[in-house]
């Protein structure tokens, strides 16, 4: 169908799941993301796409197959989706689809390598979220947990920055950083601590057996209270006169030697 009007009911809807007013769903932009949110097996519960994009070959693709799966197309102008749109210049195409199911129920300890969780504790930055997340794929980690003042892996910006990630990694959204500690203890999983006082470093401890990393706000890092809370603590050497590292680069670096010793 064809959309002349912003006050149309289902651009009304995508502006609420835009600014995080429908919880339960996502507004994924940009025709890559939404490749992904269909390969994936999202349940995706609209699509908006401009009259522009449509006449390209892999965004016609991509709507062909979207089209199986999804009741609900709609095209508009290139001025009339910038009304919705999250970026500064529109993506030619918006999906608007329900989140994954989260919960400690989704993270599975049951598999035959150990886990490797992921706990985003206080970390507000959702470009750093999305990219810990895309980086904890990546390096192979079995799940992730976020507490109350972490930015939503599910937002606009956290979806950009995991590109596809946060669609697949298993998720505990907004749990209390002592029930999540708490729980890693009930399934036998050592959490670990990045922080910059800490004497162990990061390729000190062995990663091969069930481990939890936590990673904190990027201004202020680890309480000592959290890090106390903790099974261990280890640090990034570093030279110079560095204090310290971007929060998502130091998960990074943590993840992989996570992964280079369990590979």
């Amino acid at each position: 169908m064809k959309l002349s009007s912003r006050d149309n009911p289902l651009l009304r809807q995508a502006r609420s799941v835009r600014d995080g007013k429908i919880d339960d769903l996502m507004f994924i932009e940009g025709l890559r993301l939404a490749e992904e949110a269909l390969h994936s097996g999202l349940e995706i519960q609209a699509v908006i796409y401009s009259d522009e994009i449509a006449e390209k070959h892999r965004a016609a693709r991509f709507l062909g197959a979207v089209a199986l799966v999804c009741s609900c197309m709609a095209s508009v102008s290139e001025k009339l989706l910038m009304t919705i749109s999250y970026t500064k210049t529109p993506q030619g195409i918006i999906l608007l689809a329900k989140q994954p199911e989260s919960g400690k129920a989704k993270l599975d300890t049951s598999e035959e390598r150990a886990p490797l969780l992921v706990i985003l504790h206080g970390i507000n930055n959702p470009t750093n979220v999305g990219a810990i997340l895309r980086s904890a794929e990546a390096a192979g980690a079995t799940g992730v947990i976020t507490t109350p003042n972490t930015a939503d892996p599910f937002s606009p910006k956290s979806l950009r920055g995991a590109m596809g990630s946060a669609f697949r990694l298993p998720i505990w959204r907004a749990a209390d950083y002592s029930d999540a500690l708490s729980w890693c203890a009930e399934q036998n999983i050592k959490t670990v601590c990045a922080d910059v006082r800490a004497r162990a470093l990061y390729t000190d401890i062995n990663w091969t057996t069930p481990r939890a990393l936590i990673v904190g706000a990027e201004s202020t890092g680890l309480s000592h209270v959290d890090v106390a809370a903790a099974d261990d603590a280890v640090r990034i050497g570093m030279q110079g006169e560095v204090e310290s590292l971007n929060v998502g680069v130091a998960a990074g670096i943590l993840l992989y030697e996570a992964a280079r010793q369990r590979n």
